[in-house]
């Protein structure tokens, strides 16, 4: 896959600029351990730029929850977030299946795979 595609699917994809409560950035600024952390113990390959992602500061049930519940919250942080881009590369590369990655659902995620083999 061209780099160039890459980055021009994602840029459409993820241009978009919302706002966040101030509850959820105050969720996001408390002091809970960081999941970034959490997993980097379990895994010490864990990326770096985890440690970077607003998610590692925020309740982990956002990003993955049940089925047929919402992440608008989850969305909302994303699109603040300064590594979102490395996040959905690491998804789309590790074919994450499950939860918000980049900001993007398993269904958008899919979606945009299926546009990138397309423009291949």
């Amino acid at each position: 896959m061209s780099g160039t595609v890459f980055a021009l699917a994602v840029k459409r994809d993820l241009d978009h600029a919302w706002s966040i409560p101030a509850g959820l950035m105050a969720l996001a600024a408390t002091a809970q351990p960081s999941l970034s952390a959490y997993f980097r113990d379990l895994d010490p390959g864990t990326p770096a730029w985890q440690d970077e992602a607003l998610c590692a500061q925020a309740d982990p049930e956002l990003w993955f929850p049940e089925k047929g519940g919402s992440v608008r919250e989850a969305k909302k942080v994303c699109r603040r977030c300064p590594v979102r881009a490395e996040c959905l590369e690491y998804a789309l590369e590790h074919d994450e299946r499950f939860g918000l990655w980049g900001g993007l659902s398993e269904r958008e995620r899919r979606n945009l795979k299926r546009r990138l083999a397309d423009a291949a």
